[in-house]
């Protein structure tokens, strides 16, 4: 398996597992589900450190189809070289570093490795299409 495929991976699972500390706090702070939680979608209350968790999670969905399209096509385009591994590899980091700093609340961090990872998917965009 290429390095590019062996990232995606692992930020494919990064993003999977990211919805697991909102539902540790949602279960802390509300209890365990119960059927008129079914009947009203309405999100209960959680600590500022279960919104961030939330958020986090959101926004790693929302950063993964663009990156997981740009390295699948780099694949399949045989596109893949050194720089299209160090951008996968980048971007992996940074979307790990950005979920731990969303999490603990320390915001021009978290910026700083937002901006990090859009940087890394245009980087990865401009290996696959030159």
């Amino acid at each position: 398996m290429s390095a590019e495929l062996r990232y995606l991976a692992y930020t494919a699972f990064l993003t999977a597992a990211l919805w697991i500390p909102y539902i540790v706090c949602q279960v802390q702070t509300n209890g365990l589900l119960a059927p008129a939680n079914y009947v009203d979608p309405k999100p209960r209350d959680v600590p500022l450190w279960g919104a961030r968790a939330y958020r986090a999670h959101l926004n790693a969905v929302e950063t993964f189809a663009p990156f997981a399209a740009l390295v699948l096509i780099a694949h399949v385009a045989g596109k893949e070289n050194a720089m299209t591994a160090f951008w996968t590899l980048a971007f992996f980091w940074v979307r790990l570093i950005h979920a731990v700093v969303y999490l603990a609340g320390w915001p021009f961090i978290r910026t700083l490795a937002f901006v990090l990872g859009f940087v890394a998917v245009c980087g990865l965009f401009w290996e696959v299409i030159a």
